[in-house]
């Protein structure tokens, strides 16, 4: 039988007690807290509020040079091929009519508006006329196939969307540029008369050329952040690279200041048993970090299940410090360049090792049978190739009208996405998943 909640209107079904004295915007009931509710002319009204200002001061600051492109500003750093731009989806035709941008910054906005209006349609074809990639138009059309047929199944319609797009890196000749981009797209979904706020953010690479005056975009990769391993390598041109890693993360190498390890202290080596998993807490760790790294951790190449290690930890959950990086979960960040963790800290594949085993005390959990079964601060592993090896973790934070899960993760950081990554380039048919109930007193 399933063990959650509200699955909308008439549900009988009795969940676990999840709730906390004061409950979070993420519990289940009511639902309007599960998620964001936004009038979605809102933000776009205050961030052009903002570039009016902007526009009407002195152009002469300070620090680093700026380029004023219409109403972005764009901050130059060493080396100057390098960009940090903001192009938003919803100001393409203000800046188009001001035609005051270099040729292929303005196919790049309109590449990032019409990636918007394909999410939002849930159909490519708008986006596919422009790009001239025939490879990339295929992948995107099945991908947003996937993505219609699923939302339609679930009851769930686009109710608006806003992508922005920023400039990581740019190379730039006469003729050519290639641009990597940071998209971070946001979608309001209604579903039963009931409102959330989905966000993701992906990385693509942009090739343009220039023909007769006109630059196009020629050729595009998504970087496929989830399906990379953290160790070993792969000679898929889709997955990162370690320079493409640097770039968008800066030095992966330097030591981080150690987390507090509660199980070092003398004080806690003989903690009572018991402790109650605070999912609450769970969870608004992973709304506050999941777009951004905390500066007490180290920050991974692939960080989806160190971020998930760290939400569980903030839930309360023991450290099972055992000082062999194959066995317990723990972590204690770098000493001396070495890396002080477990693999089931940081690896997927061998956090879901750790949840499968079975132990008495301390951080476990009940493998379930389907999502529908999961609760807050629960997680679920993914194996995108059907090889029982798996490669990404999220953790349940809230869920939609119908109450199925909605999961954060990090790497390719996502914040109340649907729990199945249909919608990612990281699916495929023979993706399988491990759902795992944290138990409530560890």
């Amino acid at each position: 039988m399933p063990r959650t909640g509200n699955r909308g209107p008439g549900s009988q079904v009795q969940k676990r007690n999840q709730a906390p004295s004061k409950p979070l915007t993420t519990q289940r009931k009511p639902m309007q807290k599960a998620a964001v509710h936004i009038s979605p002319k809102q933000p776009l009204q205050s961030a052009r509020k903002e570039d009016r200002q902007s526009a009407s001061k002195d152009a002469a600051p300070k620090g680093p040079e700026r380029l004023r492109l219409g109403t972005i500003t764009e901050s130059v750093r060493q080396p100057q091929s390098r960009l940090n731009s903001l192009l938003r989806s919803s100001d393409y035709d203000q800046y188009r009519q001001q035609g005051n941008q270099p040729g292929w910054k303005t196919a790049v906005h309109r590449y990032v508006s019409l990636y918007n209006q394909a999410e939002t349609n849930q159909h490519a074809s708008v986006l596919t006329d422009y790009v001239t990639d025939r490879e990339h138009c295929d992948r995107l059309r099945i991908r947003l196939e996937r993505l219609r047929e699923r939302d339609l199944l679930r009851g769930a319609l686009p109710a608006g969307s806003e992508t922005k797009a920023e400039l990581v890196r740019v190379n730039e000749s006469a003729n050519e540029v290639s641009v990597l981009i940071r998209l971070h797209i946001k979608r309001r979904m209604e579903q039963s008369g009931r409102y959330y706020m989905e966000e993701r953010s992906e990385f693509e690479r942009l090739w343009l050329g220039q023909s007769g005056g006109v630059w196009d975009v020629l050729r595009v990769e998504p970087l496929i952040a989830e399906r990379r391993p953290r160790f070993g390598s792969s000679t898929d041109g889709n997955w990162m690279t370690v320079d493409d890693y640097s770039e968008l993360f800066g030095d992966i190498t330097s030591p981080s200041t150690p987390y507090l390890n509660y199980d070092l202290l003398p004080q806690f080596k003989h903690r009572p048993s018991g402790i109650r998993y605070r999912r609450d807490l769970a969870a608004a760790y992973a709304d506050r970090w999941w777009n951004e790294a905390n500066p007490a951790y180290e920050l991974f190449e692939v960080n989806c299940t160190h971020y998930v290690s760290q939400c569980i930890f903030a839930g309360n959950a023991p450290m099972n410090y055992t000082g062999k990086r194959e066995s317990g979960w723990w972590y204690k960040g770098r000493n001396k360049g070495s890396e002080w963790w477990s693999y089931s800290w940081a690896v997927s594949n061998a956090l879901t090792n750790y949840l499968t085993a079975r132990r008495s005390s301390g951080l476990r959990a009940e493998t379930v049978r389907s999502a529908d079964e999961l609760q807050l601060g629960d997680v679920i592993t993914y194996d995108w190739n059907g090889d029982s090896r798996f490669q990404h973790s999220t953790i349940v934070t809230a869920f939609d009208s119908f109450g199925m899960p909605l999961v954060n993760a990090n790497t390719v950081s996502s914040r109340h996405r649907y729990w199945d990554y249909r919608d990612s380039y990281a699916w495929t048919e023979q993706t399988k998943y491990r759902f795992f109930h944290i138990a409530d007193l560890l």
